[in-house]
């Protein structure tokens, strides 16, 4: 009787055993099968970086612009959002990565080119650097990714290599407006307001034409949430006068604010991209 005792406890501590190694196997590959933090358009990975989401799209192309020899070129996109980027940026981002050429971003929230949006933008771009990306990035902003990315770009000239916009939002003012976005800097509507020249990426244009960072968009004339003269047309304007390169423009007529697959399969976007993506 106490051999069969002996035996069962031997048999349940067997069981026991085995289906503790069993949860932690199937714990194990869960883990691995997780979800990604990010639906990305094409093959990547995303990433945690300190609190944020990123993404990175790596390619196994060598770079075949004109300045071959810089260090793992990459696009900078903005904005980083839950469905962004889309299967819109698909045709284009083939494109970039055929040409050598990676693609990484990070969500930095409704931050509207903000400082604290700043900082969430540095980690990114130290994490790259880290990774053996160039230091110079070539910065894609889509709409409000515009504010994120001039802005980051006017704190650092020496750090990118170009800049280009699809209906970008380049004017405070102009969209979300100062009641939305002066929570996003930690003031008031009336004291950012009062700062704006500080904050607002149109006039803090100086820093980056001195450094002769060549800039491009396309937006369309008929756009009523980003409008083009309030924006682009600004920007450009405020570029020429701060003594910078030329602005690549490019106005398609009769087009708004939209998902026309003009705006996303632009070669002559591309074309840009490429050509800066080695400058030193």
């Amino acid at each position: 009787m106490m051999k069969q005792a002996n035996g069962f406890r031997i048999a349940f501590c067997a069981m026991y055993i085995l289906g503790f190694l069993t949860m932690l196997w199937l714990g194990g590959n869960r883990s691995d099968a997780q979800e990604p933090l990010k639906k990305l358009p094409l093959d990547g990975r995303s990433f945690d970086l300190g609190g944020s989401i990123a993404f990175l799209i790596p390619t196994t192309s060598q770079y075949t612009g004109p300045d071959g020899q810089n260090a793992r070129p990459w696009v900078w996109y903005a904005p980083t959002l839950p469905s962004l980027p889309g299967p819109e940026e698909r045709w284009m981002f083939e494109r970039f990565l055929k040409a050598g050429i990676a693609i990484a971003g990070i969500d930095a929230g409704e931050s509207y080119g903000s400082p604290n949006g700043n900082r969430v933008f540095d980690r990114l771009h130290a994490e790259m650097v880290r990774r053996g990306y160039s230091k110079k990035p070539v910065m894609l902003g889509r709409s409000r990714g515009g504010l994120q990315t001039l802005s980051w770009a006017a704190d650092h000239p020496l750090e990118l290599a170009a800049w280009a916009g699809i209906y970008p939002v380049c004017n405070l003012a102009s969209y979300p407006g100062l009641e939305r976005a002066a929570s996003a800097f930690e003031l008031s509507p009336t004291q950012l307001q009062e700062r704006l020249k500080e904050f607002n990426p149109i006039d803090r244009m100086a820093k980056l034409a001195g450094a002769k960072v060549p800039l491009f968009s396309i937006h369309g004339d008929v756009d009523t949430v980003v409008p083009l003269e309030l924006n682009t047309g600004k920007l450009k304007e405020a570029y020429a006068l701060a003594g910078g390169p030329a602005m690549e423009l490019i106005v398609p007529p009769g087009q708004g604010h939209n998902m026309w697959e003009g705006f996303f399969e632009c070669q002559e976007l591309v074309d840009f991209v490429i050509r800066n993506a080695g400058r030193k």
